[in-house]
Parts: structure tokens; C-alpha cells; sequence
């Protein structure tokens, strides 16, 4: 019995010496998303992991256990505020894994899975968390309309700005916006893909260039519900850092550097607004009057949509302008599609440069852009479109 306790005694002084295992599966990080329907969690991890997920009440409590894998990272950066996450703990148990407990404020419909390296990411750790809805609402039978509405996809056309011969703004170490807003556009892209009720098409999927004109025409050949021009441009003051949104102006620009980027990005290839609208068959006064109100109203579209947008990319990086600008972007020159330019940074600043070739920077950007597109849509789900069947049979299961 004395040799039992002794040997014991050097296990456990052992365990103490090491605590953890430098060859297991490391939580080195965790990140927040919001939208308006659920909330996502990811940990982002060294290596592949195996995990289960159970519920507790009484308090609400999910538990997450990861098996072989010590957290490395720390979570008390996530600003949880009003989610319905209240607080993250985690613990290490004696076999060297991981739980870690979300103390809730409701209950939740969880959905998690693990996605494998790929664009510059490592192993991740997904938890999506849905409000959960009251048991007689979620038993709701089916309503017939299910089986007549056509619930089409929203389509929203993502163009990568620049390609090919036209590399866009150099960053001083050689960064080319080409390659940054490709990279952004594509993430984007395959973020839309997969969410129910949307569909995306590239202007470009890879380095080549495409003209102005024939950009507008893509979003116009497709149905586009949304037209989103991706940049990283330089600036005249190296000073000039963060993120902004455009969309277009009929009169004056709203700014200098409004103006600036405008005139920069139009370069020669200029379009008139006029030659997008079939008028041709309309006496000239009542083609203008047509033009004229098509043109507002997606002005003011795009404005609504580009407040959305710039709201959420707060979150994640700094902002040149807190409002949306406006001037006469050619590219944005479609009289019916809703359309804005994202500046996600501007290449000629040191500090943004540095940001936007990583990726995880990149791909921080693109949920932003992504959310903020998603919350506009909500508030505006086009007809027939699958969200305004969604929302309009909650109405009637309320």
C-alpha cells in the first residue's frame, strides 16, 4: 500500500509539471458574428478535434466538450453585450480535454460543424445559435402556399474592382487591390452560397479585366437584387485609412475624396445611364420622366443598403466615413439595380495594407459585408423572393 500511495504521488506530480499536453489540438482563438436571426460563434483551432454538444437548464447552459485539445486562447475579448450568450467559462478535465459552457440568457437551436483549412484558415470550430422558438410555433403545420410560392433566390452580382491589365492601387510594398478585393469578392461569394434563399454571380473569378460597362451589363443580364463593387484604392493623403461605402450621385459629389475616387475609377471608360433602360421606343420627355424616377428610387435604395453595409463593417475595422458618399461612379450607373462601392481600405496606407493581404482580416470583411447585405434584405425582402415568404409565414404562424 506505501509503494501504491508513493507511485500515486509522482503520477499526479507529473500531471502537475505538465499542464497540458503540447501535442494536443490547441482553441487557440474565438470569434463573434451577429445577424439578425442567429448568432455565430467560431474557435479556431491548431489542428483536427472531435466534440459533442449537450444542453442544461435551470440555468440555460450549452456545453461544448472537446476531446484531446487545451485552450491557449483567451475569450474575455468577445464582446458578448446584449447577446444571448451572458458568459463563455472553460476547464480542462483530467483526461486533457476541453469543456467549455456558454451561460445563456434563453434557450437555443444550435447547428455546428467543423470546416477544414482552406483560403488561408485553419481548423475551425462553427456554432451557429438560433433563438429558439416556442414549441407550438415550431410544431406549426405547413401551410400549403409552401408547395405554390416560387420563393426565388435573392441574386446579388459581387464585382472584384480592377483585374487583369488594370492591377488598381499598388500598396508600398507591391500589395496589388486586384488581388485583395478578389480574395474578399470570392469569400463573400461563398458565403451567400451558403445561405438559404440567396445566390451569387462573380464579375470575375479570376485575373482578368473587365470594362465598366460590361460589368453593369452582368448585373442587369442576371436579375441582379443588389449590386456590390468591391476596392482597396489609394488615396492622395497616405494619412487616409479605413473603410467607406459610395453609391451614385446625379448631382455634385459629396466630398473631395468622393470626387477623387470617382474620377479615378471612371478613368476613360465612362457610361451614360441612358443606354441601360430600353427608351428607345419612348417619346424623349417621357423617357427622361421614366429615368428620372427609376433612377431616385434606386438612389435611395442604394443609399439604405449602403448605411446597412457600412453599420456592420464598424464592427470590424476603422471607417474613413461615417456616412455613406455619393458621386458618379460609372460602375454604379445601373437606373434599377440597387448598387454600391465598398472601399475596404485603402491600399496606399501602411496600416490598412498590412491588414488587408491576411486572411483572416479578409475574411472578417466579407462576413461584414455579408451581414450587412442580409440585415438590408430583411427589412426589404424583394417580391417573391424566398425571405418574403419566410417572413410573411411567420406573420401568419403568429
Amino acid at each position: 500500500m506505501h509503494r501504491r500511495h508513493l507511485l500515486n504521488l509522482l503520477l499526479a506530480s507529473t500531471a502537475f509539471a505538465l499542464p497540458f499536453d503540447l501535442s494536443a489540438t490547441q482553441i487557440r482563438n474565438a470569434r463573434l458574428w451577429r445577424s439578425d436571426d442567429k448568432l455565430r460563434l467560431v474557435f479556431d483551432l491548431s489542428g483536427a478535434v472531435q466534440y459533442k454538444t449537450f444542453s442544461l437548464s435551470s440555468p440555460e447552459r450549452l456545453i461544448i466538450d472537446l476531446s484531446g485539445a487545451n485552450l491557449s486562447g483567451d475569450f474575455s475579448q468577445l464582446a458578448l453585450g446584449d447577446s444571448v450568450i451572458r458568459s463563455i467559462r472553460s476547464g480542462h478535465s483530467g483526461q486533457g480535454d476541453t469543456r467549455i459552457v456558454l451561460d445563456l440568457r434563453s434557450p437555443v437551436q444550435l447547428s455546428s460543424f467543423l470546416l477544414p483549412p482552406q483560403e488561408g484558415q485553419g481548423h475551425r470550430l462553427v456554432l451557429d445559435l438560433k433563438t429558439a422558438m416556442p414549441q407550438q410555433m415550431a410544431s406549426a403545420p405547413t401551410k400549403s402556399i409552401d408547395k405554390q410560392h416560387p420563393k426565388r433566390d435573392i441574386m446579388v452580382v459581387v464585382d472584384p474592382g480592377h483585374g487583369g491589365k488594370d492591377p488598381g492601387a499598388i500598396g508600398a510594398k507591391g500589395e496589388r487591390e486586384k488581388d485583395v478585393v478578389l480574395s474578399i469578392a470570392q469569400l463573400l461569394a461563398k458565403r451567400l452560397k451558403r445561405e438559404k434563399g440567396f445566390d451569387v454571380k462573380l464579375v470575375r473569378n479570376d485575373d482578368f479585366f473587365v470594362p465598366l460597362r460590361k460589368r453593369v451589363e452582368i448585373a442587369r443580364k442576371h436579375n441582379a437584387d443588389m449590386f456590390i463593387s468591391v476596392h482597396a484604392d489609394a488615396a492622395p493623403r497616405l494619412t487616409a485609412s479605413g473603410a467607406s461605402v459610395y453609391c451614385l450621385s446625379e448631382g455634385g459629389a459629396t466630398s473631395a475624396t468622393a470626387r477623387f475616387m470617382a474620377q479615378r475609377e471612371n478613368g476613360a471608360d465612362l457610361l451614360g445611364a441612358t443606354s441601360l433602360l430600353n427608351l428607345k421606343d419612348k417619346d424623349p420627355m417621357l423617357a427622361g420622366v421614366i429615368l428620372d424616377m427609376s433612377m431616385n428610387a434606386t438612389i435611395a435604395a442604394s443609399l439604405q443598403l449602403g448605411s446597412t453595409v457600412l453599420g456592420s463593417l464598424a464592427g470590424i475595422t476603422t471607417l474613413h466615413q461615417k456616412r455613406v458618399e455619393q458621386a458618379g461612379f460609372a460602375v454604379l450607373k445601373s437606373p434599377d439595380v440597387p448598387s454600391i462601392l465598398v472601399e475596404t481600405g485603402f491600399i496606399s496606407n501602411v496600416r490598412d495594407s498590412q491588414r488587408l493581404v491576411t486572411a483572416r482580416h479578409q475574411q472578417a470583411v466579407a462576413d461584414g459585408l455579408f451581414e450587412g447585405l442580409q440585415r438590408y434584405f430583411q427589412k426589404n425582402p424583394p417580391i417573391n423572393s424566398y425571405l418574403a415568404w419566410q417572413q410573411e409565414q411567420q406573420k401568419n404562424q403568429a
